[in-house]
């Protein structure tokens, strides 16, 4: 029986796709290439020494699914798949509704057809909008600033709706802070096709002088230095809190809710000292405009996460900045 990757090739699923590897999983990855690199699945089998299914299909290939799911005896699914810009979802409402909702019904009515109830879903901080205070906690309100942060709140909303229409569905939805940093190794990290939308792959870019300097958007937020503040995950530690939840749903039917964030917030301004002093390279930036969606502050109360998953994030600031600029200089 094997987990099926959707996205699997991208960001925080190659690393996901990793940590399954290592935990001795069967793994079926599907992905439409669009911001991923098919020389990821070789790089992948470079670090765990092991060989992973992979079929090129996009979550709005009802066929091309239904097809995977005949192929591969799927127990569960962890779903990454989805287009994730905040920006790009202001300028681009209907593609990001379509791709994202219509996707995932296919996935789980396809899903149903072949009697696979567990589903592990990508969901985001951008669920609690604006929020009136921090640390944030599962059960904050919820609503969006953004067509990307709606997305993931109506998916949720989908994937407990389905729960409630059949008991026997497992759903575990990973409200992700901010992912940076890459694998130990250097081989797998974040490198998204063209101008990078995420602070990370950014700051590495400039300091790799592949882009001649970073916007930093809006420096009159209420913060310290009047940067946005967010919750800073390494990406490993995100991975293995996938592997966390999909033990939990094994176990346990039901819909459950987790942060995965490390509960400490730094700002713009900080990221980019603590990537100079981590890397010794210095990172040009200039002050714009405040960005179309964006919030002042968001870090995560991950409490939750550990008392029920016994999951942690172990790893520091300067880790993450050093591996992301590993993963820059190798590739």
């Amino acid at each position: 029986m094997a987990i099926l990757l959707t996205g699997g090739l991208g960001y925080i699923g190659s690393h996901t796709a990793v940590e399954l590897l290592n935990e001795g999983e069967e793994i079926v990855v599907i992905d439409n290439l669009i911001n991923s690199s098919l020389d990821v699945i070789d790089k992948i089998k470079d670090i765990t020494g092991k060989s992973i299914a992979f079929e090129k299909v996009d979550i709005l290939d009802e066929v091309g699914l239904r097809k995977v799911f005949s192929t591969y005896k799927i127990e569960s699914v962890i779903h990454f798949a989805g287009l994730k810009a905040v920006g790009e979802s202001v300028a681009k409402p209907i593609e990001y509704y379509n791709n994202n909702m219509t996707g995932t019904f296919i996935l789980v009515k396809v899903m149903k057809e072949f009697n696979c109830k567990k589903i592990v879903f990508s969901s985001s901080a951008t669920v609690y909008g604006s929020p009136k205070t921090v640390p944030i906690k599962e059960e904050f309100p919820l609503s969006t600033t953004n067509p990307y942060g709606s997305t993931k709140l109506m998916i949720e909303q989908v994937l407990q709706d389905v729960y409630v229409s059949d008991n026997d569905f497992s759903v575990a939805i990973l409200r992700y802070f901010n992912p940076i940093g890459a694998h130990i190794s250097g081989k797998i990290g974040e490198n998204p096709n063209g101008i990078p939308n995420n602070l990370m792959p950014y700051i590495t870019k400039v300091a790799k002088k592949e882009l001649e300097v970073l916007s930093v958007y809006g420096n009159d937020y209420p913060t310290k230095d009047g940067t946005g503040i967010r919750d800073y995950i390494h990406v490993v530690d995100l991975a293995e809190g996938h592997v966390k939840a999909l033990n939990k749903i094994r176990k346990d039917n039901g819909v459950f809710k987790y942060n995965l964030g490390t509960g400490k917030g730094y700002s713009v301004l900080e990221i980019i000292d603590a990537f100079e002093k981590a890397t010794g390279e210095k990172v040009n930036y200039k002050i714009t405009d405040r960005r179309a969606g964006d919030i002042a502050e968001c870090y995560a109360d991950a409490s939750k996460a550990k008392e029920e998953l016994g999951w942690v994030s172990t790893r520091g600031i300067e880790e993450m900045c050093k591996d992301a600029w590993n993963f820059t200089k190798n590739n």
